[in-house]
C-alpha cells in the first residue's frame, strides 16, 4: 500500500526524514549523555499511525466508503490518532528552563521532528480529503479539513493541557469524559487553551491549504518541451 507508485515518493521522502530525525535524537543523547529528548522519537513513531491508518483506508475502500461500517471505525481510529501528527510543535515547550546551552540544537531537532510529523499527518490527510471528495463531493471535502483542524486542535490541547493521551479514549474513558465535559461547562476559565485551540485550528487550515496548493502545481511549458534526446515522433502519412 505505502510503496505503489502514486504514494511512492511521498513514503520515501517521509521515511528518510524520519530517520533523519531518530539520529538527531540520537546523537544528542550521544553528546550529552541526557535520554530528555527520546520522547520526539516515541512522538514522531506515533504520528505515522495516522498515515498508515489513511493508506489502508485509501487501498481497502476507495469507492465505497460512504456505507461501510467498517470505513467508519477505521476514520474514527484515524482521528483519534491524528492529533499525534502535529502535536509535536508544542514539543518547543521543553525549551523554556532546560538546556540552554543547547538551545539552538534542541531547537533543530524538535522543528526537523514537528515539520516531518506535521507533514505526516497531511498526508494522511489529503488522502481521507480524497475518499471524501470522491464520496461527497468536493465541497464537503473541505468542510471536512476545517472540521478536523478544529477536531484535532482540541485533540492537541487535551495531550498538552489535560496529559490525555490518544489510547486513553480506550483506557480512561470516564477520566475523559468527565474532563471534556468540565472544559466545555466553564470555557471562559480555560481561556488560554480555548485561545491555544483557536489559534492552532487555524494554523493547522492555513498550512495544510499552502501544502495541498503545491499538489496542484503543474510544470511550466517550457518544462513540458520534448527533450532534445526524446525520439522524434514519425511522420503522418501523406494527405493526412
Amino acid at each position: 500500500m505505502a510503496f505503489k507508485r502514486e504514494t511512492l515518493a511521498p513514503m520515501m521522502a517521509l521515511i528518510f526524514a524520519s530517520c533523519v530525525c531518530i539520529l538527531f535524537v540520537l546523537g544528542r543523547i550521544v553528546w550529552t549523555g541526557n535520554y530528555r529528548y527520546i520522547y520526539l522519537a516515541w512522538n514522531l513513531i506515533l504520528a505515522w499511525i495516522p498515515l498508515l491508518l489513511a493508506l489502508v483506508a485509501e487501498d481497502r475502500f476507495a469507492g465505497k466508503a460512504g456505507g461501510d461500517w467498517r470505513f467508519g471505525a477505521l476514520a474514527v481510529s484515524w482521528l483519534v490518532f491524528f492529533p499525534n501528527a502535529p502535536y509535536i510543535f508544542t514539543d518547543l515547550i521543553h525549551l523554556t528552563g532546560f538546556f540552554q546551552t543547547h538551545v539552538w540544537v534542541d531547537l533543530t531537532i524538535i522543528l526537523s521532528c514537528a515539520l516531518t510529523g506535521f507533514v505526516l499527518g497531511f498526508v494522511s490527510l489529503f488522502l481521507m480529503q480524497g475518499l471524501v471528495r470522491r464520496t461527497w463531493g468536493s465541497a464537503t471535502s473541505w468542510v471536512f479539513i476545517a472540521a478536523v483542524a478544529g477536531l484535532s486542535s482540541f485533540g492537541v490541547c487535551l495531550g498538552r493541557f489535560m496529559r490525555f493521551n490518544s489510547w486513553d479514549v480506550l483506557f480512561q474513558p470516564l477520566s475523559l469524559y468527565h474532563h471534556i465535559g468540565g472544559w466545555f461547562a466553564h470555557p471562559v476559565g480555560q481561556r488560554i487553551s480555548l485561545g491555544f485551540g483557536l489559534l492552532f485550528a487555524i494554523f493547522t487550515f492555513t498550512a495544510y491549504l499552502m501544502l495541498y496548493g503545491l499538489t496542484q502545481l503543474q510544470p511550466s511549458p517550457a518544462l513540458a518541451r520534448v527533450s532534445p534526446n526524446t525520439p522524434p515522433r514519425p511522420l503522418a502519412p501523406a494527405g493526412a
